[in-house]
Order: structure tokens, then sequence, then C-alpha cells
């Protein structure tokens, strides 16, 4: 069973006894052991996921690591979140997905305006089963939690990924305050209803709705 732990907050550790591990293609900075490297392709297992990978353009670039020992993981320097699942679902953007457990299956999912908002198109990866997945923010990420009488509402640019049973919709603050230079700036907004936690990075990508 693979064992996923941090190595400070922006390297992961994974120690393999012989299993595999799935993580984003060119993550491996460093590996002790014997390992292999397989190259493949995300967006979904099988012909369901060649077709999804198809139609949506969802394709995330990851690789399949095999062996014994220990393989160190990151990307650009970003922060590192360990997120335990237990047959749940975690809906993610492809660029923040770091590893998964073998135990877990990705898939993609449709977002509509909310994707568009957030500049990352009109699908998402989704990540289910029992296990663990690592996944990176801008700076440490912060869990929200949003329950019936507490919504949430997050910047598009600062969303990084949620679990538990969650409603979207993307809301609008334009007014005559904004198109006279007077509003917040924050042109579209996210708001979450339901149960569940939000993942949000203390910084903003460039994102259709910032900039309207």
């Amino acid at each position: 069973m693979a064992v996923f732990r941090l190595h400070g907050s922006r390297v992961l550790a994974v120690d393999l006894a012989g299993d595999a591990v799935k993580a984003k293609n060119g993550a491996m900075v460093a590996y002790d052991g014997e390992m292999t490297f397989k190259k493949m392709t995300g967006g979904g297992e099988g012909l369901r996921g060649m077709m999804t990978r198809r139609i949506t353009g969802e394709a995330m670039a990851v690789m399949e690591v095999k062996g014994h020992g220990t393989c160190y993981f990151a990307d650009r320097a970003t922060e590192i979140n360990l997120v335990r699942l237990t047959g749940e679902k975690l809906y993610v953007e492809a660029s923040n997905l770091l590893a998964t457990e073998p135990s877990l299956r990705t898939g993609t999912t449709f977002t509509g305006l909310r994707g568009a908002s957030q500049g990352n198109g009109l699908f998402t990866t989704t990540v289910e089963g029992t296990g663990q997945a690592a996944i990176m923010s801008d700076g440490p990420a912060i869990v929200l939690r949003v329950s019936g009488a507490y919504p949430l509402v997050v910047d598009p640019g600062a969303y990084v990924a949620h679990t538990g049973q969650l409603r979207q919709q993307l809301q609008s603050s334009v007014g005559w305050r904004t198109l006279m230079g007077e509003g917040s700036g924050e042109s579209f907004q996210i708001r979450f209803e339901g149960e569940g936690l939000v993942y949000v990075q203390p910084s903003e990508r460039n994102t259709i709705g910032g900039q309207l």
C-alpha cells in the first residue's frame, strides 16, 4: 500500500512497497530504491476515459510510478495538501492535482460557466474512492466548511477544490459602482450551498471573471 506523507509543505513523499501511484507527469524530483515510470493520460480510465478526453479536452498528463522505495514529488514549489477520501468525490482543477493513490478513480465532470470564469474550460477533474490525493495550491490553502446555515462565496481565481454535497452557482456583483471603478474588482464569484468542504488558495489566478 502506498503511503503519502508531506516532507515539509512543498514536497510529497510516497513510500512504495511494490505498488504504484499516479502523479503529475514530470513532478518527480527524487527517489531512492528501484522505480519504474510509465506515462499515462488523465481524464478517466478505459474506453470511457478516452471518449471523455476527446469530447472535453480535459487531458491531464500523468505518470504511473511503481517500485520499492520512496519517491518525492513537487511542482514549482507550490504548497501541497493531502485529502483523504472515504468513498466521496473530490472535484479539483487538473492543474492542481499532484498525485493519487492507485485505489482512487479519476474522471471529468461538466462545470459550465463556473469553469469558464476560472479560465479552466467547461470541465474539471474528479477523484473518487477510498484513499489519499495530493492537491496543490499557490500558498497555504485554507479549508472552509459549508453548511446549510452558512453558504460560502469564493473568488473563482482562488478556488482549488471541493468535496461533499455542494451546489454551485456563479453569481455576478457587477453594478453601477463596479462600472464606475468603485467596486471591489471581484465581478464574479462562486456561491456554494449544501454540506461540504472547499479548498481556497491565498492567491488568485487570472480569470475571465476578474477581467470583466
